[in-house]
């Protein structure tokens, strides 16, 4: 059983923690990757930072200016990935976009996944009609491509979700990633169209930051994932952010727990 797999299934209902890899710095990162985890995450994902990153919002892209100013390249992060590989059996799941794949060498990446273990690729700017370029690549080296469903998709939430590998990541507000004080979609539904094609676990992303958000978002679905609040405690604290991030994760991870048993 893959370890994406096995995270849902011990854990039913599953918090899934962001960090943009490299901010403020490689060091710091896997400190946070380890406070996440401490404090309950079941998944992490692992921004790779990018100058034109189109689906993020001004904290995400704040701080991949951050890692990208200090030096962050994606081997260095293969070598970050394998580190905290050491230490944690976490799904680890990096978020991306086509060109730094294309230009690292889409072969290679995948390669490197495998071998530092990676579980899986998000690429916001790939859409359905075109993920079959990254195919290839990444089932070879047992990489889950992860697909994104936003409320616009309609008509093709079942397509996407049918062709699905790892979790389905439901996008619950229209625009980039950020905090939002409400978010108005209707999650049950676009979960619904989504379990009618595939039984992988379904995880709600995009303005999520409060237990209250976190607790309505994992009882539609099977997880909540946050990014831009854990963001703006490492941009707030720096090098002490560490045990605040581990606090507003449990915080987090304790109230998805609460909702897998309701």
């Amino acid at each position: 059983m893959n370890r994406i797999q096995k995270a849902f299934d011990e854990k039913k209902k599953v918090f899934i923690g962001f960090v943009t890899a490299g901010d403020p710095n490689l060091e710091l990162t896997k400190e946070l990757v380890m406070a996440m985890v401490e404090g309950g995450a079941g998944l992490i994902e692992f921004g790779i930072p990018f100058s034109d990153p189109v689906a993020e919002g001004e904290v995400i892209q704040r701080a991949d200016l951050r890692a990208l100013a200090a030096g962050t390249t994606t081997d260095k992060i293969f070598d970050l990935v394998s580190e905290v590989r050491k230490e944690t059996q976490v799904p680890l799941v990096f978020l991306t976009y086509a060109n730094p794949i294309y230009a690292y060498g889409a072969e290679k990446f995948f390669t490197r996944c495998e071998e530092s273990g990676v579980d899986g690729v998000i690429i916001p700017d790939i859409p359905y009609e075109e993920r079959e370029e990254m195919r290839p690549y990444s089932e070879p080296h047992h990489v889950a491509l992860v697909p994104l469903i936003a409320p616009t998709s309609k008509d093709r939430i079942q397509k996407i979700a049918k062709d699905a590998q790892g979790y389905v990541y439901v996008v619950s507000s229209l625009g980039v990633t950020g905090v939002r004080s409400n978010i108005t979609t209707d999650i049950d539904g676009i979960v619904t169209e989504v379990r009618k094609a595939t039984e992988l676990p379904v995880a709600v992303g995009f303005g999520i930051a409060t237990p209250e958000q976190a607790y309505k978002m994992a009882k539609a679905s099977d997880g909540a994932i946050v990014g831009s609040a854990i963001e703006k405690i490492v941009e707030k604290y720096g090098n002490d952010s560490p045990k605040y991030v581990c606090e507003y994760v449990k915080s987090m991870a304790d109230a998805v727990a609460l909702a897998a048993m309701a």
